[in-house]
């Protein structure tokens, strides 16, 4: 089905259900190829998926089935706790230190079960001595056990430890504390497929990468190194069975917003659409005198042709009707936007124009329920996590 095709049906599918408004779609039939993908790339090396970049309870629940895993990685403290809630089962993983008062608190405000569930469920991220210490305060204080990985850097410089002596120094401080426990450690690695030719390209810097992460590994007890984890979805279908790692994070790759495109995500299809009617078509004018608008369209700086959307400036690239573009002389609006058009396009009012996000982080939670679109239908919708 050429892109044309695509977009008419799914034109259809939302006209048939009633859907007149913006709208997010997810496409079953490319989400279910892209989990089919990852999971043949990465052999039997466990997954830990990434909430914030998959923020509907009803598609974490899918993928934890299909790759059979109930690792989780989170970001946002009530994301977390709402996690848990939904998801007992599930071992939380931060994937950034929380303040020290955001995890005091969430202790005090819980029930006894809860405290006992997010004590049991949670680790949470140390990258330096500072933040262990004042997480040991917490543990102390509250009386209750206290599980961590400790974040290392592997190249990014964004933070975590420097080198593996520093580490073990930080370990060895709380070493006779019995409320304290290191499970592993984390390292993101984003920057790999960024790094150029004359800098040693990807394949040189996924080499340091692993150099230095075993490194730190070297140094640490068998019980402190359980969970060995690294990877993002730029980077993570580049590991595999075997690999010093004993799991990959993966969040945004089974969506595949415009952001992930390329590189080892080349086979993946894109998953995750804005839908939103077009309110008008116009002949193109800027305000002000006639001569202004030809002068800019005489340039090329100003379109002939162009309409307005239901909404807008969403974090997402149009991609239908063909040709259709933002235009800067216009600018963008959260209430109608102005798109550019082909000259001899055919779009009319009560079209759907389409769009790629950039990203699936926060996306995801700002239409409501999600349309799940499989075979030529929208056949359910997937309310998001709260925001918290």
């Amino acid at each position: 089905m050429t892109d044309e095709g695509y977009f008419a049906a799914l034109q259809d599918a939302l006209i048939e259900a009633g859907h007149f408004r913006p709208v997010l779609v997810i496409d079953w039939g490319r989400l279910e190829a892209n989990i089919d993908h990852v999971r043949g790339r990465l052999g039997d090396l466990p997954v830990r998926l990434v909430d914030k970049s998959l923020a509907l309870p009803r598609l974490l629940a899918h993928l934890m089935q299909r790759l059979g895993t109930k690792r989780i990685m989170s970001f946002h403290m009530p994301t977390a706790r709402s996690m848990l809630q939904q998801f007992p089962e599930c071992e939380i993983l931060f994937g950034k230190p929380m303040p020290a008062g955001a995890i005091r608190q969430l202790f005090q405000t819980s029930s006894a079960t809860e405290r006992e569930l997010y004590t049991r469920s949670m680790i949470h991220l140390v990258d330096s001595v500072e933040r262990l210490t004042a997480y040991r305060d917490v543990a102390k204080s509250l009386g209750l056990p206290f599980r961590f990985a400790a974040e290392v850097n592997v190249g990014l410089h964004r933070g975590g430890f420097e080198n593996p002596q520093s580490l073990l120094a930080a370990l060895d401080g709380i070493e006779d504390d019995p409320l304290m426990r290191c499970d592993g450690v984390m390292g993101y690695e984003p920057h790999i497929p960024k790094v150029p030719g004359f800098a040693g390209g990807a394949e040189g810097e996924r080499r340091k990468v692993s150099e230095r992460y075993k490194a730190f590994l070297s140094v640490l007890d068998a019980e402190q190194k359980a969970i060995r984890n690294i990877g993002g979805s730029k980077t993570a279908l580049g590991y595999g069975t075997g690999t010093f790692a004993s799991e990959v994070s993966i969040g945004s790759a089974f969506l595949l917003p415009t952001d992930f495109d390329g590189g080892e995500l080349e086979a993946l299809q894109p998953a995750l659409f804005i839908a939103s009617p077009v309110l008008k078509t116009v002949d193109a004018r800027l305000p002000g005198p006639a001569w202004l608008t030809l002068l800019m369209q005489a340039t090329g700086r100003f379109p002939r042709r162009g309409c307005y959307t239901y909404g807008g400036k969403w974090m997402a690239r149009p991609v239908h009707p063909p040709g259709m573009r933002e235009n800067s002389l216009w600018g963008s609006s959260s209430n109608q936007q102005f798109f550019a058009l082909l000259d001899d396009s055919t779009a009319k009012a009560d079209d759907f124009a389409f769009f790629r996000p950039t990203q699936s982080e926060a996306v995801l939670q700002q239409f409501g329920p999600v349309l799940i679109y499989n075979q030529g239908r929208i056949v359910d919708e997937w309310p998001p996590l709260a925001l918290g």
